[in-house]
């Protein structure tokens, strides 16, 4: 792989969602990199996307395995040398979950292990590679349900929607995009939360409004941003979202 093409990790992509980031950015001319649990299902991936002819690998990585996670880094420092974009796509829901008074803790705990503490190990272990880019791009898939403003508004469609464990857990990544733009500000590199919208995936039961191929579109416009690209933004389709 010549250095001439940006690199791209999409967390969770073997499918849904995630496994659209990737081929749209496969198809802007992006070497993708499909990170995931299963390497079976991570194979099955790269072969959907080189049917395609679209450049892709992947790599195993486990956001609650801190070490699966510096495995991977050095995987794709000794493959590719440097990381240009990072989409922050892998996240859970739990069955247990539900409103504060009734959301299982321990629920909770999971979906924040995974969507919040996961996200920032992965984020700090890629971040020496994405020092080496020249426009590294950070996009945290978020949700409009991370939304503190969204939350707390009677006329929000969303108001009902009380998950307590994904809901935090998606304004816990929302602050890490906060810090992390005023960090990293004097960089070359870019971090925004994008909400793609209710998708039809397995995260939300297939009931969602939008087909994983419309979702993707957001995530990955804010993937390619160009010279002029604004840090530490919350986006949707519909345009800012309130933090």
């Amino acid at each position: 792989m010549t250095n001439t093409h940006r690199i791209a990790l999409i967390t969770g992509a073997n499918k849904g969602i995630g496994l659209e980031i990737a081929r749209q950015l496969a198809k802007a001319g992006v070497f993708v990199i499909i990170g995931a649990r299963d390497p079976g299902r991570a194979g099955a991936a790269v072969d959907d996307l080189a049917s395609q002819g679209l450049a892709a690998a992947s790599v195993h990585i486990d956001l609650n395995d801190l070490e699966s996670i510096a495995a991977a880094a050095e995987t794709i420092r000794a493959d590719h040398g440097r990381l240009d974009i990072l989409v922050n796509n892998a996240g859970i829901v739990d069955a247990e979950d539900g409103p504060p008074t009734a959301s299982s803790p321990e629920a909770a705990r999971r979906i924040m292990d995974t969507n919040f503490i996961g996200t920032l190990a992965v984020t700090q272990a890629m971040l020496p590679l994405l020092r080496l880019s020249l426009a590294a791009r950070i996009v945290n898939l978020s949700s409009s349900l991370g939304s503190l403003t969204v939350n707390g508004d009677p006329t929000s469609p969303y108001y009902a929607a009380r998950l307590i464990g994904y809901n935090a857990s998606k304004a816990a990544l929302n602050m890490l995009t906060v810090q992390l733009a005023q960090e990293l500000r004097d960089t070359p590199i870019v971090v925004n939360s994008v909400s793609p919208g209710y998708v039809k995936t397995d995260l939300t039961g297939h009931t969602g409004f939008m087909t994983p191929e419309e979702g993707a579109r957001l995530p990955v416009k804010y993937a390619l941003l160009g010279d002029d690209a604004v840090s530490g933004r919350f986006v949707g389709a519909s345009g800012e979202t309130p933090w």
